[in-house]
């Protein structure tokens, strides 16, 4: 059982006068250093709460952990000792502690309120905090084993030890309680940045933002959102804006009890925005006793200044950023560099804007080019921001550098082995060059973590490239995004599922005529038999991707699969084969695509199968060798 260390130090000192008062004086100057917290009091409780929660005991009914009054708290359990010798001990210690003077000759569960120690374990107390950390440190297996008679726990464990799972965060959208509705984009723009702040802590698993997105503006139902995330804590929060003035307010909670388990209220002028991110990480942190290497303090130390305009468009580019409005976002984070140029995040997700209009909006290279030279910008100020160096690889992977993109990934995870984000960037390279097992365990272990659901780019093409179409179609996000809406008509056009694909192409067209939602009105063409209508469309936006210089060649791809299902070999092949050498080399799956069977026979085929496999198996060697 998972014990954090401040309750765990708690339980400890507290079972070295077992059956007596320790004072809250006594466990401040122990557990807490008089000069570093102000929030004793607080933090005390919290403590007593977990140790509780792990004892399954109660303050109202106390079995174990009893509160005193004012005064502090007392060990009120029996405690059993399984070694023989310890009753034979003349210290006196049986009648302080209230061990049994006839201990256990051989090991039996513990009655309710009883703690059994194990052979090793001092027979008396002491007074010396090394003694009882000794005492604990070998009896506190056994001792909840004990508490909760749970005997199938040892055989859940590994010979290694225990697997502490890091605790799972889900940071909601925070809600806009005043009447300035130009405000609204703080509310998922500020739990943003705390979820990027804390993508630094090992121990902590952070659901990503576009696992929130969904949130903004719907009422709270914990238990459902807790289960939709699978997450066992929550952050919740709104604020007021009142011209200058803005306060905060939050609390941490337990999704499985609904206990809270902190909470504060942040008054702060609204020119100091950028100070929230890291008040409530610290006091986050707090509440979760949660322990940082050297390494994550000093990336989660405070944030250089930053002119406060500046810092407002980088929130409101950051809203417009999640919503896929990327033009817009773009606006807003160019006028945030423009003012201060020195905020590394700015850059990065600038260049995420500027890549994802490139891809999806068919800017081009142009817009390429600008990405890539913001990311440099963004790495350049601060060279371990996660968030560029994620974005950069994605680039890397879209424009046919996927060599280049998988190191940067690897040394991302580094960082950060629970990072969401960056298994699904790893997953997204690995689909590319064919790795298609790897790729599916990548994503489904970021959705394990993250549960994304952002349209551009998370759809979890590996399953129709395994052919595991009803998998693919029930991975896709629970919207009716243009985006998502392509999806599932590629999903249902592979079923064979003619008439309702149709309807989903032609929908999502109707909402928004991109790249990918012009190729499935294309596919929709050829449902219809309307050949030339389909033919014409995918010429243009063939021109499209010529001309601005579009590199995603996984879309590029889509379009030879629309070319060949409509009988243009000629357009088909022509636009495999650019796919293929600008960087999507998915050699087992070009070698079986159900929608280039017609293509097969052709000599060229056989040219483009083999480019790809060669450049697969390279790739294959060179990172799974």
């Amino acid at each position: 059982m998972r014990l954090q260390e401040q309750p765990f130090l708690l339980l400890a000192v507290l079972l070295e006068s077992a059956g007596k008062v320790v004072t809250r004086d006594e466990l401040r100057k122990r557990l807490w250093s008089a000069d570093t917290f102000v929030d004793f009091d607080h933090r005390l409780a919290v403590a007593v709460s977990k140790l509780r929660d792990a004892l399954q005991d109660s303050a109202e009914k106390p079995k174990f952990v009893e509160t005193v009054g004012r005064r502090g708290y007392r060990f009120m359990g029996q405690l059993e000792s399984t070694d023989s010798q310890c009753a034979d001990s003349k210290t006196g210690a049986d009648s302080k502690t209230g061990m049994d003077e006839n201990p256990l000759s051989s090991p039996q569960p513990a009655e309710q309120g009883q703690l059994q120690l194990p052979k090793s374990a001092p027979a008396g107390p002491t007074r010396s905090r090394t003694r009882g950390l000794i005492l604990l440190s070998s009896a506190v297996l056994v001792v909840l084993l004990s508490v909760l008679a749970l005997p199938k726990f040892v055989h859940m464990r590994s010979a290694k030890g225990p697997s502490l799972t890091p605790r799972s965060l889900a940071i909601l959208p925070l809600k806009n309680r005043g009447q300035d509705s130009n405000s609204d984009f703080l509310g998922l723009s500020l739990a943003d940045v705390l979820i990027t702040k804390l993508a630094y802590v090992n121990s902590l698993n952070v659901r990503p933002s576009a696992a929130i997105e969904n949130y903004r503006g719907t009422a709270i139902d914990l238990q459902k959102i807790a289960a939709d995330l699978k997450v066992d804590t929550l952050l919740t929060g709104s604020f007021i804006r009142d011209g200058d003035n803005l306060r905060i307010t939050y609390q941490l909670v337990d999704a499985k009890t609904e206990k809270i388990l902190g909470q504060g209220v942040i008054d702060l002028k609204y020119d100091n925005l950028l100070t929230v991110q890291d008040k409530v990480t610290s006091q986050l942190i707090s509440e979760l006793q949660l322990s940082l290497s050297p390494l994550e303090a000093e990336r989660l130390r405070p944030e250089n200044p930053v002119n406060p305009l500046a810092y407002e468009y980088f929130l409101q580019g950051l809203d417009f950023h999640g919503q896929h409005k990327f033009p817009l976002a773009i606006k807003m984070l160019e006028k945030s560099t423009e003012i201060d140029p020195n905020y590394a995040p700015a850059w990065a997700y600038l260049g995420a804007s500027y890549n994802s209009d490139a891809a999806f909006e068919l800017g081009g290279r142009e817009q390429y080019r600008r990405a890539e030279a913001a990311y440099e910008r963004a790495l350049a100020l601060r060279p371990n921001l996660l968030d560029a160096q994620m974005f950069l690889a994605n680039l890397l992977v879209d424009t046919g550098k996927v060599e280049q993109a998988v190191p940067l990934l690897r040394d991302a995870l580094k960082t950060n082995g629970n990072n969401a984000a960056a298994h699904w960037e790893l997953g997204y390279a690995y689909r590319f060059a064919g790795m298609l097992d790897e790729s599916v365990a990548e994503c489904e272990r970021a959705r394990e973590l993250g549960r994304l659901v952002k349209g551009n780019g998370s759809v979890l093409n590996t399953y129709l490239y395994l052919g595991q179409y009803q998998k693919f179609l029930e991975s896709l996000p629970v919207d009716d995004s243009s985006f998502t809406l392509f999806y599932r008509g590629f999903g249902e056009f592979h079923e064979k599922e003619f008439d309702q694909a149709s309807k989903d192409f032609d929908r999502a067209y109707d909402l928004d005529p991109t790249l990918y939602t012009g190729i499935g009105k294309a596919l929709s063409d050829s449902i219809h038999q309307h050949r030339a209508d389909g033919l014409e469309l995918l010429s243009g936006l063939e021109r499209k991707i010529r001309e601005r210089g579009v590199g995603d060649p996984e879309a590029s791809y889509k379009i030879a699969q629309a070319y060949a299902v409509l009988g243009d070999k000629i357009s088909a092949m022509r636009v495999l084969r650019t796919s293929v050498e600008t960087g999507f080399f998915n050699y087992p799956y070009l070698s079986k695509d159900p929608l280039l069977s017609d293509l097969r026979g052709e000599p060229e085929f056989a040219q483009i199968l083999n480019t790809a496999r060669q450049r697969h198996d390279a790739f294959k060697s060179s990172f799974f060798s």
